[in-house]
């Protein structure tokens, strides 16, 4: 991890004593949180701090660039200068070796033995990130959606602001650098929501991701044979609330974390697992990332703006490279791809019903209740291929569903489940029935129950002593 959980309790009070006691100087400001941004990367290994810096530099100048130029063609020159850049890094760091495996593995089944020449280097935590960041501000800035912004220690403060700079979410130019450049006044308020929350998030980590992961490893470690269709299910439920609990968690220690310097990030999910549709699963899951994909990526392509085929390529493109951003692996590949088919499936039924004609007010609930179930169960089919190491253990688990049975193992693997995915369940509804961040005194009553709750039994049960990364660490 970039920081354990003691360390980063020292260096947070560190960096906030500092900020706020530099009040009256917001130039200071803004040199402490690059400082402590940049301090804050190299403490995972300091060798990729200058990748961090060379992406920065890279798309600041090709910012600046496009504000000065009206020239149609010097301005392709440099989007396509920012793209090549950005996805060149990506690409060298992450996808290089999985090409290069992939190609020399389907030369072998032609009969032509070539060893691949790889690079073998550790991936840079969150590069995926703030690749997307900086890229998606050029891009924007290309389209004339936004102004350049023509101050380098600035810039570099937002790409590489510290609560969000590994896993999200992926900020907006026009939202987070305005409140960089004139910082909100401090508030008690923003202190003290800006804590409650990091604890939801801690909590989420903490109490349901890490409670939860040995039971998803024992599932996914398993070997042939072992596994009835009760224990992958079991495990892919169980796995859909780790997960749920580690970047949701993460998302609201950032935006928590953020609040204590008076910025507001993005809320990245939406109460995910109460959606009734694919299409709604994605509106909120990961939001950041969807939304970045949809304006960068689909929209460009030509959405929904063709025929039926062109569109359906230009969502399942849009998808499989959304899968691919997770992970150089074939497993993220299929991820991608399941995700897609299912959303052009949901488009194609939604057709067929309207032509139908709709079955009344009186079906509304039970059928998105429907809805809610079978979203969920097809979503944790889909996390089998996220989770899986490699295709060989997702058949392995998807052939187990062919296994019946049901015996007091299972039964002892359900009750663990349930014994921590209901707090999953409620911090959904919160943000569900909420969907800003505390705009409501109900919602911050229920986030403080919630947050004593599981703090203190998180203390009570010593589940900090199980200092586990963040699943999105590695992408």
């Amino acid at each position: 991890m970039l920081f354990h959980t003691i360390e980063f309790a020292i260096f947070l009070p560190i960096v906030w004593l500092a900020y706020w006691a530099t009040f009256r100087s917001p130039r200071v400001r803004t040199c402490i949180l690059l400082l402590a941004s940049w301090t804050f990367y190299a403490a995972w290994d300091v060798r990729f701090l200058s990748l961090l810096v060379g992406s920065t530099a890279l798309d600041y100048f090709c910012g600046v660039a496009l504000g000065s130029t009206d020239d149609p063609v010097r301005r392709r020159r440099l989007a396509a200068l920012s793209v090549a850049g950005n996805l060149g890094l990506l690409g060298t760091f992450k996808y290089y070796d999985f090409f290069a495996s992939s190609f020399a593995a389907m030369l072998a089944r032609v009969g032509l033995d070539v060893a691949p020449w790889t690079l073998e280097v550790l991936l840079p935590v969150g590069i995926s990130f703030y690749t997307f960041q900086t890229l998606g501000t050029t891009l924007d800035v290309y389209r004339r959606r936004v102004q350049p912004e023509p101050d380098p220690i600035l810039y570099a403060a937002y790409v590489a602001f510290f609560p969000q700079l590994v896993a999200g979410p992926i900020e907006r130019a026009e939202r987070l650098l305005p409140q960089l450049r004139s910082p909100r006044p401090f508030a008690w308020r923003d202190q003290l929501d800006g804590l409650l929350i990091f604890a939801v998030g801690l909590a989420q980590k903490v109490v349901i991701a890490d409670r939860l992961a040995p039971l998803v490893d024992q599932t996914f470690a398993a070997r042939p044979g072992e596994l009835v269709a009760a224990d992958v299910l079991i495990g892919s439920w169980a796995f859909a609330f780790q997960i749920f609990g580690d970047f949701s968690g993460y998302t609201d220690m950032a935006i928590g974390s953020a609040m204590l310097f008076g910025v507001r990030l993005t809320d990245n999910f939406r109460g995910p697992y109460l959606a009734a549709n694919p299409q709604e699963f994605w509106r909120r899951w990961h939001v950041s990332l969807s939304s970045w994909l949809r304006d960068h990526l689909y929209v460009p392509l030509g959405g929904g703006r063709g025929s039926k085929w062109l569109t359906a390529r230009n969502l399942l493109l849009t998808m499989v490279l959304g899968g691919l951003w997770h992970g150089a692996a074939w497993t993220f590949v299929l991820w991608g791809a399941a995700h897609g088919l299912w959303l052009l499936l949901h488009r194609a039924l939604v057709g067929v019903l309207a032509r139908v004609g709709g079955m009344g007010a009186a079906w509304r609930w039970p059928l998105r209740i429907l809805g809610v179930a079978v979203t969920f169960q097809l979503v944790c089919f889909t996390w089998i291929l996220f989770r899986a190491e490699d295709l060989a253990a997702a058949s392995l688990q998807f052939g187990a569903l062919g296994n019946p049975g049901f015996g007091p193992d299972q039964w002892a693997k359900l009750q663990w489940l349930f014994r921590f995915a209901w707090l999953g369940v409620v911090i959904q509804g919160v943000q569900y029935r909420w969907p800003e961040q505390l705009r409501g005194g109900a919602a911050r009553g229920v986030l403080v129950v919630l947050a004593v709750y599981a703090i203190s039994r998180s203390l009570a049960d010593g589940a900090f002593a199980d200092d586990r990364p963040f699943i999105y660490f590695q992408f």
